[in-house]
């Protein structure tokens, strides 16, 4: 675990993000923010219905001036994704892609939410039958089994990882793989199989998955196929911490209206934290969560003699 302890760790380099970062950093607090600003949703928006933007915007450059906003006052980023969070005592060790680790008094999740579905026959129809979107909450279900994982970042090459101390197989399907080296090794070195420069063209089966056929011809004996497209999602992280979802759709982060959650220390802002799906409720909400989590780091810091 790293020696230095950060006050706010940001999990998420969009709009929630960067400005819950600009808040706490201006607040006196120490912030790193991770995450690939170019992933957000809105760097490919076009913005017209934001207050105070006249006419239409880039997103990407709204985020261009976001990241150069927050780190001129103060605030670090690591343009890596997010691999595991957890709990120690009082802090939470938060592992970067990289391998690099940093501990942090209080963490946002501000990672948006995956709208991304393989479009693939096959998919729809036997979902929850073999089909699944989140490793960390399934793989048990696959214990001794073979399973494919489908996605280029590193959510895939993760849970690809994961999965190899469950399942007897594991394949990892990715037409470009794009993790950092550390992920990479870590791939080369363990028991998953590599098929790269392939991509899904249908899973097969009919009351459960029983194949995956792929845009090279080559087919997947299988019994599971993990979709994990882009970087590791926050409700992955959250559920592995003990965060609560909402209990009607379980589809989004339960959050008060200081954007905490069950867990104290850790809050969530964004698409997250559910809908409207909009630009302007997600930097209402960084600019919440940013306030509340390095207000409550600095008391802790003071409480335990820090400053």
């Amino acid at each position: 675990m790293a020696d230095k302890i950060i006050d706010v760790v940001i999990v998420g380099a969009g709009c929630a993000g960067l400005q819950a970062a600009v808040h706490a950093v201006r607040k006196k607090a120490s912030v790193l923010v991770l995450g690939k600003p170019g992933r957000s949703s809105i760097a490919r928006a076009h913005v017209e219905n934001y207050l105070c933007v006249d006419g239409v915007t880039e997103g990407a450059e709204l985020l261009r001036v976001g990241v150069a906003q927050a780190t001129r006052f103060g605030a670090e980023l690591w343009e890596e994704d997010v691999l595991a969070i957890e709990q120690s005592g009082d802090l939470l060790a938060v592992t970067a892609e990289s391998g690099r680790t940093v501990t942090a008094r209080t963490l946002i999740l501000a990672t948006g939410i995956s709208r991304k579905k393989l479009k693939v026959p096959g998919e729809q129809e036997l979902s929850g039958r073999g089909v699944s979107y989140c490793v960390d909450c399934d793989a048990n279900f696959f214990r001794n089994a073979k399973v494919a994982v489908v996605g280029n970042e590193s959510a895939a090459a993760d849970g690809a990882l994961t999965l190899t101390g469950y399942a007897a197989e594991v394949h990892l399907v990715a037409r470009e793989l794009a993790v950092g080296e550390a992920l990479r090794e870590k791939l080369a070195a363990s028991k998953v199989t590599l098929h790269e420069g392939a991509w899904a063209k249908e899973i097969r089966g009919d009351n459960a998955v029983t194949g995956l056929l792929l845009d090279n011809g080559s087919e997947l004996a299988v019994e599971g196929v993990f979709i994990e497209l882009g970087a590791k999602g926050a409700m992955e992280l959250a559920v592995n911490l003990g965060v609560l979802l909402d209990t009607e759709t379980f589809s989004f982060i339960a959050t008060d209206k200081r954007q905490a959650t069950n867990i104290p220390g850790i809050y969530a802002a964004g698409d997250i934290a559910g809908p409207p799906h909009q630009m302007a409720k997600a930097v209402g909400e960084g600019c919440v969560a940013g306030w509340e989590a390095a207000n409550l780091a600095n008391r802790l810091k003071r409480e335990a003699g820090g400053g």
